[in-house]
């Protein structure tokens, strides 16, 4: 397996991780299996208030923030590795909204998504 393959892997493994890591609430907590140790992140937004537009912009934020961090690519050099990194990037983004279930989250996502 040469060292892109792997580097790929693990990017596509911080991508399920994420997903199944987003804290969705102040003390709700999910663990990756032991077996397989991917990053992980949690996301808290007990501090905000959904129901207004500051409050889901920061949640967004903090969202895409927690994302880049969990998929970030090892070496940019790697064309592979950033693609891999930018698809592990947008489905935690699209996970993470989903599971939050907040329509002024979602309608938020879909205005950041590119239109075509």
């Amino acid at each position: 397996m040469t060292s892109a393959t792997s580097s790929i892997r693990a990017v596509l493994r911080a991508s399920a991780a994420l997903t199944a890591c987003l804290v969705l609430g102040a003390s709700a907590t999910a663990y990756a299996a032991a077996a397989d140790p991917a990053p992980s992140v949690r996301v808290n937004y007990h501090d905000l208030n959904l129901a207004t537009e500051q409050g889901t912009q920061a949640l967004y934020e903090r969202i895409v923030l927690a994302a880049r961090r969990v998929c970030a690519a090892s070496d940019i050099r790697i064309l592979a590795e950033v693609a891999a990194a930018q698809v592990c990037q947008a489905q935690a983004i699209a996970h993470a909204v989903r599971d939050v279930n907040s329509p002024q989250l979602a309608a938020l996502y879909s205005a950041h998504q590119p239109q075509g």
